[in-house]
């Protein structure tokens, strides 16, 4: 089993940032991949970025590219979202999700265990 935490979220005014973490524990495997997803009110959940957690390879949403870093922490397992510039239509609960095997994907059909969420609000 795989569990994953998430902190970091909370209410910032546009052109602020936040650093989201997710901090994964468990049986992981070898290869995985962790992805960073949101849920904006009244939408569906979508894909904001992933990292292939042995290469560190990375791939983003395009409306997240320039503001989004995603990275990894070997040493603390745990996957980071630093989000720059936010604007309010960033306001979602954000999630991040590991899928095992090493293809970077960004279905969220796909994605094996999710975290909890947690919130991030950009006042205008």
């Amino acid at each position: 089993q795989v569990h994953l935490a998430h902190s970091g979220g909370g209410l910032v005014q546009a052109g602020g940032s936040l650093r989201l973490s997710c901090a994964t524990s468990g049986r992981t495997a070898n290869h995985y991949v962790v992805g960073w997803f949101r849920r904006a009110p009244g939408k569906e959940r979508e894909f904001v970025a992933v990292v292939k957690w042995s290469t560190g390879n990375t791939y983003y949403e395009n409306s997240g590219k320039g503001r989004f870093t995603i990275s990894r922490d070997g040493a603390k397992s745990t996957v980071y979202l630093q989000m720059n510039s936010l604007k309010p239509e960033d306001t979602a609960v954000y999630y991040c999700a590991l899928k095992r095997g090493a293809v970077i994907a960004t279905q969220t059909t796909l994605y094996d265990y999710w975290g909890q969420g947690t919130q991030v609000t950009v006042s205008s």
